[in-house]
């Protein structure tokens, strides 16, 4: 409902006031129409300043409170990335505490413990291959696990027989057109 109508029906059962028409009519419009616009300002800037709903500027400064970035590069996956970074506490220190923190890389990110004491393994589900952005992940990954801990990284490529079902020779895999790279990360085709 406009504001307008909103104050009509505020003022009707008064009956003192000409509300159809002639000047206060109008006067009844111009306020209703400044209500209706800040009340569209303020919520654009409702939904700017929750992390959970920012869109643009809001994102935007949210983002710029932070040290790094995230990879993600949809206001979706920035919004999430960053509702990841803000849920980081005190005891934000166990396996899936960190699990849950890795999502603020912007992309899947996954912590593993090693048999090795002191080393965990970081790995990249569903992304085949090097990341792109990996070198912003891996700051941003290296800001949220505990520094005392050493981190291996674990990427994913095609295997010789997952390569040998695709491609029965390297003349095949010539003809096909992909790059070493794009051939290393098929897996999500086979």
């Amino acid at each position: 409902m406009r504001h307008a109508d909103h104050i009509r029906q505020i003022l009707r059962p008064l009956g003192i006031y000409r509300l159809e028409g002639g000047f206060q009519a109008a006067e009844w419009e111009t306020v209703g129409g400044a209500l209706d616009d800040l009340f569209d300002d303020l919520s654009y800037w409702e939904c700017e300043s929750l992390p959970a709903t920012a869109q643009a500027a809001g994102l935007e400064r949210w983002l710029s409170l932070l040290p790094r970035r995230p990879a993600a590069d949809t206001p979706e996956g920035l919004r999430a990335a960053l509702t990841a970074l803000l849920a980081i506490g005190e005891g934000s220190f166990t396996l899936a505490a960190l699990n849950v923190s890795l999502a603020g890389c912007g992309l899947p990110a996954r912590v593993d413990e090693t048999n090795i004491p002191e080393t965990v393994e970081v790995s990249f589900p569903g992304i085949p291959g090097v990341p792109a952005n990996l070198d912003a992940m891996r700051a941003i990954i290296e800001d949220i696990l505990p520094c005392h801990l050493d981190i291996n990284y674990r990427f994913w490529h095609l295997t010789w027989t997952e390569w040998e079902a695709y491609f029965t020779s390297f003349d095949v895999m010539d003809q096909s057109g992909f790059s070493w790279s794009q051939v290393e990360t098929l897996v999500e085709i086979l």
